[in-house]
């Protein structure tokens, strides 16, 4: 929609205050944001409601949001200001993936939506499951879960989109490292940034659902491989993807796609493969593997979910709120809807 994309992340102190607890701390959501490859800057702690004095500021011409609406803890229109001065833009929200619907994922995380592998991990969520499958009924309106488990479904052409098109150039050094990247999150960003550093093209293998629940068991991943995917091609650092590649990297890993030169994992424990092996066998005998540190080693979708889970009563009424707030959208809408075809009949 125009030429340079400016981005304002608000603070966690305003985000729950308007709209309640978040699952990224700030200083993850802006190092997030600012590893987006469309993003050209990021403005830290951005009022929740939009003024004109703050788009003069970063001279900013036009304000854009998903055709959602979006309130303030007051039920203020938080781009109300902006509409009334014509510099507001509309798109299309995308279906099926928002914070929403992957905290009701996580806190559903012992429930099927994935083929069960090991369930090693079942005990650590034990007591969720029934705490969490609560009644949504509002008065006269149908009880119901957190949410339906739905998934964004990707198509090829959003996966060009999404794509940076870029081929290694004679004499470039290819990295490769591979993983779930499920829930994209700041310690992703840093360990991709790192591996980079080692060369001039990053690859980057992500397993397929089937392949993450085999060795990490329960429910995992959260996400699933297109979603996944779709969030490792946005990074600034990441130049090409193979889809659903092997846990364990092989010959055709190395050699097929592109000559990779360095395999790079993070300095962590790392699970052997279903058959026993280490799945870094080849590429250590080959003397091409290196371990990289970062400081957002701590960072892992594992400790995402337990943020979850630890305070699930809050998150459970934070998600209480959003369905509640959906569903007078909807009838709001269709109250919309069913005025216009009366006067358009009286006409």
């Amino acid at each position: 929609m125009g030429d340079y994309l400016v981005v304002g992340v608000h603070s966690d102190a305003e985000v729950e205050r308007n709209k309640g607890p978040c699952v990224m701390k700030e200083d993850e959501r802006y190092a997030a944001v600012a590893a987006c490859k469309w993003v050209d800057e990021v403005v830290k702690d951005a009022p929740y409601i939009t003024e004109l004095a703050s788009l003069d500021e970063y001279d900013i011409d036009f304000v854009v949001h998903g055709d959602d609406i979006t309130t303030a803890a007051d039920g203020t229109d938080c781009y109300q200001i902006v509409k009334d001065a014509g510099r507001y833009k509309e798109c299309k929200r995308t279906a099926g993936i928002s914070t929403t619907e992957l905290v009701g994922r996580m806190l559903l995380v012992t429930r099927d939506h994935h083929i069960r592998g090991s369930r090693s991990t079942q005990s650590r969520m034990q007591g969720v499951d029934e705490s969490v499958v609560t009644d949504f009924s509002h008065g006269s309106q149908p009880a119901g879960r957190l949410t339906g488990i739905a998934h964004y479904l990707s198509t090829s052409k959003k996966i060009i989109q999404f794509s940076s098109g870029k081929e290694p150039q004679p004499g470039d050094k290819v990295v490769y490292v591979d993983g779930a990247f499920d829930l994209f999150h700041a310690g992703h960003i840093e360990f991709f940034k790192r591996a980079r550093e080692l060369g001039d093209y990053l690859l980057v293998g992500i397993h397929d659902d089937q392949t993450v629940n085999s060795i990490k068991g329960g429910n995992f991943p959260v996400m699933n491989l297109q979603e996944r995917v779709l969030g490792v091609l946005q990074c600034r650092y990441v130049d090409e993807v193979i889809i659903g590649a092997p846990f364990s990297v092989t010959k055709d890993v190395l050699e097929t796609v592109y000559h990779v030169d360095v395999v790079v994992h993070g300095a962590s424990d790392q699970p052997l493969d279903i058959d026993g092996k280490d799945p870094y066998e080849l590429p250590k005998e080959l003397d091409i593997y290196r371990e990289v540190d970062h400081p957002a080693l701590h960072m892992t979708t594992t400790a995402i979910i337990d943020r979850i889970i630890e305070s699930r009563h809050v998150y459970i009424e934070r998600q209480a709120r959003k369905a509640k707030k959906a569903l007078a959208e909807a009838e709001a809408e269709k109250a919309e809807k069913e005025a216009k075809v009366a006067a358009a009949a009286a006409n």
